[in-house]
């Protein structure tokens, strides 16, 4: 079994090299235009509700909980249509939990990720208390690492950790960061659920360090992309201390998943102010800014969702829809006994976010 640390590193010099103050530059400044162009949106509540889904989805993927875009959003936000579905459900509402408790205190406290992880996994189980937790091989079944087993240790090493979150202490946030994901997995405190904690985690960490508001930053689209040198580099820490090849991978990261959430905003922007144009001309008298924020809240919108954040009857709402399907603004659809009505255009663009790899 591997010894963890205790936190703060004992030495970070190792971590003060050109190539990772390059890569420092580049991820903050990176990140810097992406909290700008969200916080010139005026509604950045939509992109939130939105994009999240697009996180949960790649980070469930990197635990082979795999999914359809379509399912996603034909069960918002009220039921899932397959299991898969679900756990991504719950991925979501577990974002969510995080980031109301970081909003509202402005601290990642051990209740906080206790949180997220019980709505992720849908139980209080909280941290491991019994030995037996190791992790292997998928492929040849060879144990790669074992983490503390000892429920006392665990619990330590969580405090230990969330102090660290804490400190003030002028270690670059972004580094911080790295250094705590890797700490959090290699404690492995949950018998379930640890990825997607852990990587709930670093957009928590970003949004209590005031460089993101909003957890729209896709580090799991490159991680999924990335999956082996992922692995490798998590291991190679903890068997040779090369705190600086995991740095760099996170920090690269970061800056890439930046740039590419920076593309797909503006482009929702520009597809939500051009849907604005064209129902203001073909449906002057039934446009209004929240019907616009429905569709794009939910890219298989339904009479329900219309009636609940428009205030308005069923009767009315299904006269919107199909006033909106007539003029070719959305598309209805049935599935099982519901009517869906899909914004195409925006559905198109979520579902075809990629991320380029240098």
């Amino acid at each position: 079994m591997s010894k963890l640390p205790l936190l703060p590193l004992p030495d970070i010099a190792p971590l003060e090299t050109r190539e990772v103050w390059a890569a420092l530059t580049a991820a903050h400044r990176h990140l810097a235009e992406l909290k700008g162009l969200c916080d010139s949106l005026p509604n950045e509540g939509i992109l939130l509700d939105t994009l999240c889904i697009q996180e949960a989805k790649d980070s469930s993927e990197i635990e082979n909980i795999i999914t359809t875009h379509d399912e996603l959003y034909a069960s918002q936000p009220d039921a899932a249509v397959s299991p898969a579905a679900k756990e991504v459900r719950h991925y979501v509402s577990a974002l969510r939990v995080g980031y109301e408790a970081v909003r509202a205190s402005g601290l990642i406290r051990l209740e906080t990720v206790l949180a997220v992880q019980g709505e992720l996994e849908q139980n209080r189980a909280g941290l491991r208390k019994l030995p037996g937790t190791i992790l292997k091989n998928e492929a040849t079944g060879r144990t790669i690492y074992e983490p503390p087993q000892d429920a006392v240790e665990v619990e330590r090493l969580m405090g230990n950790l969330i102090d660290f979150i804490h400190a003030d202490d002028g270690l670059d946030p972004l580094l911080r960061m790295a250094i705590v994901h890797h700490q959090f997995e290699s404690i492995h405190p949950f018998y379930d659920g640890n990825g997607r904690t852990g990587r709930i985690l670093n957009l928590l960490m970003l949004q209590r360090e005031g460089l993101l508001d909003l957890p729209v930053l896709y580090l799991s689209r490159y991680i999924t992309t990335t999956k082996p040198d992922y692995y490798r580099l998590l291991q190679t820490v903890r068997d040779e201390d090369r705190w600086e090849d995991w740095c760099l991978y996170l920090l690269r990261g970061v800056a890439l998943t930046s740039r590419s959430a920076i593309t797909l905003v503006k482009a929702f922007r520009e597809l939500m102010l051009k849907t604005k144009h064209e129902m203001r001309e073909r449906l002057p008298k039934l446009y209004s800014q929240d019907l616009l924020n429905n569709l794009f809240r939910y890219p298989y919108t339904k009479i329900e969702f219309i009636v609940h954040e428009l205030g308005v009857s069923r009767p009315t709402a299904s006269k919107y829809l199909e006033q909106l399907t007539a003029a070719g603004l959305v598309r209805k659809q049935r599935m099982g006994k519901t009517n869906f009505y899909i914004n195409e255009p925006l559905f198109a663009l979520l579902s075809s976010v990629t991320l380029q790899l240098p």
